[in-house]
């Protein structure tokens, strides 16, 4: 009989937003035809932007003309895509070789296979609460995780933690699911200690156009030091509406070594191998987004969740309900009310105002007591939302 990978067996029943699916699919068998304002899961509600969509088009039309047709795309990313990720980069005063970035089909796939490039007896270190995905893609490899706690004492951005040796270390900023955004002083506390330890820092930088504060780093590569232990992973998902189109890139500096191996090289050998590029089409889609079209247009969608971030944050401020996030990031983490527990606050809210978010439990024991709010729906739906939280939290 054929071995097979047991670890699947050390997985939690049901992924968070199954079990989130589920409850809500009961209530609405319950209730056929009622009306719910979903702030759980981040997808977008908003329409890809012009810019984007018009290249789609092109692109599409390229495919009908035998002088400009496209088969098999360059595994690790056009080079068009590649220098304008490069080009985008340079306007943060990050210099970036073209050949750093590598295009995918977005920074979950991502997340999971490059851990390839690591032998499965290193270890992991995951600050919580955190992105499932983090913890489960290394269940599944066999891997040691460690788990660095945090909570309102430190804003939900801990420091590094000498006692805590680990070979990679998870740090998204802004983070999913607290909201909160490392400064460049504590980012870098992160930077010396990998640099220090030989570990290798994953940044998910999912998030980073959402950051508005000048001070705050939008790339890890901003930070000194930065381009020998990380690797940033980045998407187009949140930033311009991409979730349903799937486009993001990795960035591994050739400075990056580890024994007598270069990590930018053994990632060029695992995409050769393992994909055979992204599609013409969404690349060409994805380009757009890095014109100075695209930017505007991208920045005029993310005002819109930024208003709707505004619109919940200002019932929770007038309420004195304790939260972070939602001024740089698109998620807002707040103190679940009357010492609930995450979940019972998720069934209170489903149940007496048919407002859907999500309970702060599934990213970890750290997020028990807490709960998270997604910024990416309607404006409309929005704004009913944070009226009937209003009635709700108001009668407290």
């Amino acid at each position: 009989m054929i071995p097979m990978n047991t670890h699947y067996t050390e997985l939690k029943d049901s992924y968070l937003f199954y079990r989130i699916a589920q409850k809500v699919n009961a209530y609405l068998e319950e209730h056929p035809g009622a009306r719910l304002y979903r702030m759980g899961i981040g997808d977008v509600s908003l329409p890809l932007c012009s810019a984007v969509i018009r290249a789609l088009h092109e692109a599409v039309d390229d495919q009908a003309v035998k002088s400009r047709f496209h088969g098999y795309m360059p595994e690790c990313g056009a080079p068009f895509l590649r220098e304008a990720i490069a080009g985008y980069y340079a306007q943060r005063g990050v210099t970036l070789a073209p050949d750093e970035a590598f295009v995918s089909s977005g920074a979950s796939d991502e997340l999971g296979d490059i851990l390839d490039l690591f032998d499965r007896s290193s270890t992991a270190l995951v600050i919580e609460p955190a992105y499932p995905a983090y913890v489960d893609a290394n269940v599944l490899a066999g891997r040691k995780i460690l788990h660095l706690a945090s909570g309102k004492e430190n804003g939900f951005l801990p420091e590094p933690d000498e006692g805590l040796q680990a070979d990679l270390l998870y740090i998204c900023s802004p983070n999913n699911p607290t909201g909160a955004v490392f400064t460049r002083e504590k980012l870098q506390k992160w930077v010396d200690y990998a640099n220090r330890h030989g570990s290798l820092i994953l940044f998910d930088a999912a998030y980073e156009a959402f950051i508005e504060d000048p001070t705050l780093p939008h790339s890890i590569f901003e930070l000194p030091g930065a381009r020998t232990c990380a690797v940033e992973i980045c998407s187009l998902s949140k930033t311009a509406g991409f979730t349903g189109t799937r486009l993001g890139y990795t960035v591994i500096p050739k400075d990056l070594e580890r024994g007598s191996l270069r990590l930018n090289d053994m990632w060029v050998r695992n995409r050769t191998t393992k994909t055979n590029g992204v599609s013409y089409i969404i690349q060409k889609g994805g380009a757009a987004v890095f014109t100075p079209e695209g930017q505007r247009q991208v920045r005029e969608n993310i005002q819109v969740y930024k208003s709707n971030a505004k619109l919940l944050t200002d019932v929770l401020d007038k309420l004195g309900v304790w939260y972070c996030g939602g001024k740089n990031a698109p998620y807002i983490w707040m103190k679940c009310p009357d010492g609930l527990t995450s979940w019972a606050f998720f069934d209170r809210l489903l149940h007496e105002i048919q407002v859907v978010g999500t309970p702060g439990e599934g990213f970890g024991a750290c997020g028990e007591g807490y709960f998270r709010f997604s910024t990416f729906g309607d404006p409309e739906d929005t704004k009913e939302a944070a009226r009937r939280l209003t009635g709700l939290l108001g009668r407290r």
